[in-house]
């Protein structure tokens, strides 16, 4: 039996990943019920699974951080101390990341085993072309997208779905959080 996946992604109400210019981590719409929230889905017992660009970034940003940025939020200091595995063609190990291992190859064949292989729940956070492709090939059980209450029409970074297959979505859950940010959870399915 195969584990489950989880693609977990931030996003504008407009799809993209990111934004330039001023706006801060989470487009400045955080709030405590957002970050406890997010501390309870990474204590459950999971491995985490990022592709080279991410892991690259992240652990930027938490070298280039201090005790008091949004980088070490609690949910994320937890999701750093997760077991991680990266996909990688270019990057060798040891990573800067506690317990995190790299897997060469492509990430299909990298995941499909990894599902087969894991006790534990997959869990990705952005990630995104790595996460496209899973998504193609049926990989992905669950898209779980937090849309913050932004437009970034402009400045906005990181189309999340830019290039993706079709899929139909199956609503499995979805909560609102500190009044203002939406959590949706979906089951994809291809479109054919």
């Amino acid at each position: 039996m195969t584990v489950t996946y989880t693609f977990d992604v931030f996003s504008s109400l407009d799809g993209f990943g990111a934004a330039g210019g001023d706006w801060t981590g989470y487009w400045g719409k955080q709030g405590p019920e957002l970050l406890s929230h997010r501390l309870a889905q990474y204590e459950e017992d999971q491995r985490m699974v990022f592709g080279a660009a991410t892991y690259r970034a992240f652990a930027g940003l938490v070298a280039a951080s201090t005790e008091e940025s949004d980088v070490r939020d609690p949910w994320v200091t937890r999701m750093r101390n997760l077991p991680a595995t990266v996909v990688s063609t270019t990057l060798r190990g040891p990573l800067d990341w506690p317990d995190a291992t790299v897997a060469s190859g492509d990430a299909v064949d990298v995941v499909a085993r990894l599902k087969e292989e894991s006790k534990v729940p997959l869990r990705s956070h952005g990630s995104l072309s790595m996460n496209r492709a899973l998504m193609a090939a049926g990989l992905v059980d669950r898209v779980q997208v937090t849309i913050f209450p932004v437009i970034t029409g402009r400045t906005g970074l990181d189309p999340v779905f830019r290039g993706a297959a079709d899929f139909d979505l199956e609503l499995i859950g979805s909560r609102t959080l500190d009044g203002r940010v939406q959590e949706l959870v979906y089951r994809p399915a291809l479109y054919a």
